[in-house]
């Protein structure tokens, strides 16, 4: 049995050195963010860890602020910076979530913390995704990220769930890498950032 507390000190351990052998990378965005952004090189935003409780998720700024005429359509992809495409394609965006991780909010390997207003959208099933910590990658992340529908996604989220084990945040792990290094299973030439989920409709 794959022992939470196990997992979480495993968690504590990797994001602590993470964050020391990152640590060049994240200066040198931190420093170039400030510059593209204005001073504003962090973005910070509500989302629902386990049981659904909310923490502060950390990521680097890769859009520019909404202006008036964005507010429907929070994904517009013409709000994504020059800097911000370069660090989406290669995935740097999430590396601020070793924070997270280190604080305890998230895991390395989860279902991803989605946005506070979808809370109350899940069925049943769905909600099972909160039973554990949210991760900086998933199952469903390696499995297509955003290029799978919806509810393939989710499927997958509580697949995990029911189905975590060591051998799996391992297996989890190496694909990430992976696909990272060939950046699979999402659309970095068009930067398209996936579309506002609407509910089980």
């Amino acid at each position: 049995m794959y022992n939470p507390f196990i997992k979480r000190i495993l968690d504590f351990i990797l994001s602590f050195f993470g964050i020391l052998l990152l640590g060049p990378i994240i200066i040198v965005l931190v420093v170039l963010l400030l510059v593209v952004n204005k001073g504003k090189p962090f973005f910070f935003q509500s989302r629902p860890g386990k049981n659904g409780e909310l923490f502060k998720i950390i990521k680097f700024k890769t859009m520019s602020d909404l202006k008036s005429e964005d507010k429907d359509n929070v994904h517009n992809v013409s709000r994504i910076t020059k800097a911000g495409a370069f660090i989406r394609k290669y995935s740097l965006d999430e590396i601020l979530q070793l924070i997270n991780v280190l604080k305890g909010d998230m895991s390395l390997i989860g279902p991803r913390p989605l946005l506070v207003e979808y809370l109350p959208l899940y069925n049943k099933e769905q909600q099972k995704r909160h039973n554990v910590r949210p991760g900086i990658t998933g199952w469903a992340q390696v499995k297509g990220r955003n290029t799978i529908s919806w509810s393939q996604k989710f499927e997958y989220d509580v697949w995990y769930v029911k189905n975590v084990s060591f051998s799996l945040d391992i297996k989890i792990l190496l694909l990430t890498i992976k696909k990272v290094i060939r950046k699979e299973g999402v659309n970095v030439d068009q930067n398209i950032t996936m579309s506002a989920w609407k509910g089980n409709n």
